[in-house]
């Protein structure tokens, strides 16, 4: 199946590593232009000089912390001004702190509301109009597994992740007449600096070692293994092309397998 996304002008927050990273990637390479947002100056702009580079697409770099208003507003206001459109948002922003939810201060919940589901907010309103303009679009989301098994110690990921689903489902009602489709993708254990993090945080309060926590998460993943997050990358370019014109509302994982839940 060959996707073709020529023409297409895309933003991708959170794009300097990772999956966000490997989502502009593969939206360049099918042709895509890209706008790609990251709160780090340097690897944002060297992100975007290699996936331009790589590609032959125009990449271009933006400081921006989705967390905060004028973030997500550079963000959709560089697409207008370097191309003068939008039809596809990825919508994408780094993990909250760990902990339990006992335990996490008002701040830290105020943190993850921001980051995690109101970077959501923004974005998704701030393309909308453009797209109706245009006759349609696509915007994904990067969430959790955790949305359909809570992992423990991921509260506050667990909880603004899960509204962002209830946000796209209830936007995707009204959407869908304008043909703009809203799909969240759901990572597991995606070989990221985040899901490293993650590891030695639990070996640390384990005393064991990541290269231990990684084999027993392993163990527990029917696919055997950690994905890459150009395998992530490849479901996101699927729906961001028009093979996926009959697909909105929905939360996919990829996940190798490893979320127990039917739903």
């Amino acid at each position: 199946m060959k996707i073709d996304l020529s023409g297409r002008v895309a933003i991708v927050s959170g794009a300097s590593s990772g999956i966000g990273r490997a989502i502009a990637q593969g939206l360049a390479e099918a042709g895509a232009d890209v706008v790609m947002g990251s709160r780090r100056e340097d690897a944002i702009r060297q992100a975007a000089d290699e996936v331009g580079t790589s590609t032959g697409r125009r990449a271009v770099g933006v400081v921006a912390d989705v967390s905060r208003p004028e973030g997500a507003e550079r963000l959709l206001r560089t697409a207008q001004e370097e191309f003068g459109r939008l039809n596809i948002a990825v919508v994408n922003a780094g993990g909250p702190p760990t902990g339990s939810g006992l335990a996490l201060t008002d701040a830290q919940w105020e943190q993850a509301f921001q980051q995690n589901l109101m970077s959501a907010v923004r974005l998704i309103r701030g393309a909308v109009g453009p797209m109706k303009a245009q006759g349609g679009g696509r915007i994904l989301t990067v969430i959790t597994s955790g949305v359909k098994v809570p992992i423990p110690q991921l509260v506050l990921s667990n909880v603004f992740r899960s509204g962002v689903v209830a946000l796209t489902k209830t936007l995707s009602f009204e959407l869908a007449p304008y043909k703009i489709l809203v799909n969240n993708l759901a990572p597991g254990r995606i070989r990221t600096d985040r899901t490293r993090a993650l590891d030695e945080i639990v070996a640390k309060a384990t005393g064991k070692t990541p290269e231990e926590i990684e084999r027993q998460a392993v163990a527990t993943i029917p696919a055997g293994r950690y994905g890459d997050p150009r395998e992530f990358a490849n479901m996101a370019v699927f729906l961001a092309s028009d093979r996926a014109s009959y697909i909105t509302g929905t939360t996919i994982l990829i996940d190798g397998g490893a979320t127990r839940a039917m739903m």
